[in-house]
């Protein structure tokens, strides 16, 4: 069955959690004893409903603030599809949080208080889905009933929207609008009969029917090593096979590729899946290949298709989020990962510092925790990097501290 990955945002007291415990009821996927606890606990708050937030707020901080601070993946299906939701917190010192949650998301639900309005997260989070460019944007107008249901309320929040968005929004983002109360789950699993004037369908139904990885397949095949196979068997003493998992595109038996950085050439021999041989493995699976030549080949190599072969770059362009308490020191040299390949690494310079609410670029020296800057990056040894936009799957990195190994930023390439 078809996963689809979902990232909720929205600013605070939004309605994030509702919105999702709202899902998980209406689909049958809480456990009778969970949904005892959760009315037990809405009645010692003094509530006259059930309190559906309470299903993702995990944290004794979270409950005791009626907020989200840390990422909750939540895992639900129904009979068309299964879903995996990234519930990324409000609040701007979390922003980091955000953009982890997000970073392998199909589809991004940015939610908007219908009596507030867009505000200044609400431009944040939507630069972010933007950033890790997310395919597509479901815009959900929360709290419809606390404004009478109504259209004109809508429509204004939707024009707000758009004129922000249409100053980055990029040509391949699909964006959706969609009243809703989580509260009362109108326009969740069934159309609303209390907003006759949407037209659409309901946000359940638009997540079911969704195409997913459409565009996959043809983007550049890319296969990064994990792991060397060397069987001490007598049966398969000469096989040498290479663990990982298509990062992107396709291969085929027959075709010929290139290992990176080496640059040497061969051909597929055949693509183990564990006691299956397949004549082709696509994007997502986890195969070995075994290649016609006996190469020195080794983890943090990649396998690319002779038509394919990117270049290799040892300065890039890039966009970074600073994930560390300790702010970025420009020329301190960083371990950088990039798919299962490590080298040293520095940012080189700061071209300059973004709000993502303003869009206002900022001269700068250093990056504070949650800043988003441009910068330019340089490494140790080259690296077969594609542009994030062109293909997200190896257009990333994080940035790593070589003392307290701390993952300290993450960044995608210009």
């Amino acid at each position: 069955m078809e996963v689809l990955r979902i990232a909720t945002a929205g600013s605070v007291d939004d309605g994030k959690s509702t919105l999702i415990g709202r899902l998980l009821y209406e689909t049958n996927s809480i456990t009778t004893d969970k949904l005892e606890a959760i009315q037990r606990a809405s009645q010692r708050k003094g509530i006259g409903f059930l309190d559906l937030s309470l299903l993702t707020d995990g944290l004794i901080a979270e409950r005791e603030q009626g907020i989200t601070i840390d990422v909750a993946h939540i895992y639900f299906n129904t009979p068309k599809r299964k879903f995996i939701i990234a519930d990324s917190p409000g609040h701007v010192e979390y922003t980091r949080n955000m953009i982890t949650g997000a970073s392998k998301a199909d589809v991004s639900i940015i939610l908007v208080d219908a009596r507030n309005g867009i505000l200044e997260q609400t431009h944040r989070h939507y630069y972010i889905s933007n950033l890790l460019n997310i395919p597509r944007v479901i815009v959900c107008v929360n709290k419809m009933d606390l404004v009478d249901y109504s259209e004109e309320r809508f429509r204004e929040i939707e024009r707000d929207f758009i004129d922000f968005s249409s100053k980055i929004k990029s040509d391949t983002q699909e964006i959706l609008f969609l009243p809703i109360s989580s509260l009362y789950g109108e326009n969740l699993t069934m159309k609303s009969e209390k907003m006759p004037w949407y037209t659409g369908r309901p946000l359940l139904e638009i997540l079911e029917t969704m195409e997913v990885h459409k565009n996959e397949l043809k983007l550049p095949s890319r296969f990064p090593i994990q792991y060397v196979i060397r069987p001490r068997t007598d049966e398969y003493h000469d096989y040498r096979g290479y663990a990982g998992r298509v990062m992107s595109g396709r291969f085929s038996v027959g075709d010929k590729v290139t290992v990176l950085p080496s640059g040497q050439k061969s051909v597929i021999r055949q693509i183990d899946r564990y006691t299956q041989s397949l004549t082709t493995a696509e994007t997502r699976q986890s195969v070995t290949l075994v290649l016609e030549d006996d190469i020195d080949i080794s983890r943090g190599d990649m396998i690319v298709r002779d038509e394919e072969v990117p270049d290799l770059k040892r300065e890039f362009t890039s966009r970074i989020c600073w994930l560390d308490r300790d702010p970025m020191v420009p020329g301190k040299s960083y371990l950088l990962q990039h798919g299962t390949a490590y080298t040293k690494a520095k940012i080189s310079t700061i071209d300059f510092i973004e709000d993502p609410a303003t869009l206002q670029k900022i001269p700068g020296s250093t990056i504070a925790m949650n800043g988003i800057a441009q910068v330019q990056v340089r490494t140790a040894k080259g690296l077969p990097v594609d542009r994030y936009h062109d293909n997200p799957a190896n257009g990333s990195f994080i940035l790593i501290d070589e003392h307290s190994n701390n993952t300290v930023g993450v960044g995608v390439i210009q």
